[in-house]
């Protein structure tokens, strides 16, 4: 079985628990989602990249997280999230899915 990138997974937790908190309108839903696929891309960035690099890209996974509701007053929800996920899948190929 092919190893999902650790790109995607960062990505998809930040999409994913948006779209499970916004549609079932259960925020805490939404954050396990968000949760759980940040601790599955903290170990694929460990695996691959080491710990340092790990814990910056995991700071940035939080940040995003933390960055898309303001930017998503100036532009909006839904483009917020695709564009923090879109970042933080970019960092995260830069520095941990390159390298495997």
């Amino acid at each position: 079985m092919a190893k999902v990138p650790s790109a995607v997974v960062a990505a998809s937790g930040l999409v994913g628990g948006y779209g499970v908190a916004r549609w079932t309108k259960k925020r805490p839903l939404g954050g396990a989602v968000l949760a759980v696929a940040g601790a599955a891309a903290a170990q694929q960035w460990r695996k691959q990249a080491g710990a340092t690099a790990a814990g910056v890209l995991g700071a940035a996974y939080v940040a995003a997280f933390a960055g898309s509701h303001p930017l998503a007053k100036k532009i909006g929800a839904w483009p917020s999230v695709l564009g923090v996920a879109g970042a933080v899948a970019l960092a995260s190929w830069a520095v941990a899915d390159r390298r495997a």
